[in-house]
């Protein structure tokens, strides 16, 4: 039965509703909920609500999971998560390509970033003066006192992610360099943590060297990332480097999205939605600033962010379903 939206309009409330939820099912692909990954960082939470949101518009179900960083791709491989949307290459590129070679996840598009994923420090340390040569990692060597914290025995603190994140990456970096005798590094235990560090240090006049990441929110509020050693193939110890070579920095690189192999089977409109959709850097430094910066949960984040940007998103779910659904 098809009804115009002029008839619809002028139904009984209850079944207004009713037709309303059965058109709605129409759409949907499939019963079975869309699985999508929660992890430890604002960008991703947040933009995981975000394409759930896009999903439920079109009349799926949608299941938040949340899962370590690096299991997350065998999960979407053996289909017990649906997908991933933020894979990060310079840390991530190894567990999701593993994954691919085994079979069950397939490559689902790439966001419109270059991302770079590095240590760093606030732009107010430079320009105070509290290293300088900075951002040259040599600068690094007669600095340290200015960056101690109350945990590090008197030597300048780098706060790293969360150990699972990038293993002894950093630790191995400060070796290379020669700096381990004046910096030592500690790991955050969650993202929260680096930006709780950028307030603090700023509030006691004090260095701070952090890991952080763009696209973020502080792409606007004003970091700069050290320039260490160049990235190669290999150069990290995990990779078949050498203490000679390990302290290289780490590369630029992209931004992807994969896929069960299935998810374009059982939700074929889902899926068409999900390839198309690729967010930029503003896209996704705005969604972490509505949660590290304005102090919104990540699911109101996301509503606020899906109302605001209709025009960035609507465009990929009307594509599949039709203008006007």
């Amino acid at each position: 039965m098809i009804l115009s939206k002029l008839k619809l309009k002028i139904l009984p409330p209850i079944l207004a509703a009713t037709f309303a939820a059965v058109s709605c099912a129409t759409y949907a692909d499939s019963n079975k909920p869309i699985r999508i990954p929660i992890k430890n960082w604002s960008s991703q939470i947040v933009m995981a609500h975000v394409i759930g949101g896009m999903f439920e518009s079109m009349g799926n179900r949608v299941e938040y999971v949340p899962v370590d960083n690096q299991a997350s791709f065998e999960a979407v491989r053996a289909g017990d998560l649906t997908l991933v949307h933020e894979v990060w290459q310079s840390t991530m590129q190894n567990g999701y390509y593993n994954a691919m070679e085994k079979g069950g996840l397939i490559d689902a598009g790439t966001h419109d970033v270059v991302t770079k994923e590095e240590m760093g420090v606030p732009n107010w340390v430079i320009e105070k003066g509290l290293c300088p040569g900075l951002p040259k990692w040599e600068a690094l060597k007669d600095c340290h006192a200015a960056f101690a914290t109350p945990d590090s025995g008197g030597k300048g603190r780098w706060l790293e992610g969360p150990q699972s994140w990038h293993g002894d990456v950093m630790p191995n970096r400060i070796k290379g360099l020669g700096l381990d005798s004046k910096w030592t590094v500690k790991f955050a235990g969650a993202a929260d943590a680096l930006w709780t560090e950028l307030k603090a240090a700023e509030k006691e006049g004090r260095g701070t060297v952090i890991f952080n990441w763009s696209p973020n929110f502080t792409d606007a509020t004003g970091f700069t990332f050290i320039e260490f050693p160049p990235y190669s193939d290999g150069c990290r110890l995990a990779d078949g480097g050498s203490l000679a070579t390990t302290g290289c920095g780490s590369p630029t690189g992209w931004l992807k999205k994969g896929a069960n192999y299935k998810f374009p089977k059982t939700h074929p409109q889902a899926y068409a939605a999900f390839s198309k959709l690729t967010f930029n850097k503003t896209n996704i430094g705005q969604m972490a600033a509505l949660v590290d910066v304005d102090g919104l949960t990540h699911a109101d984040a996301a509503k606020k962010w899906l109302s605001t940007n209709k025009d960035v998103w609507m465009p990929w779910t009307e594509s599949t379903l039709g203008a006007g659904n």
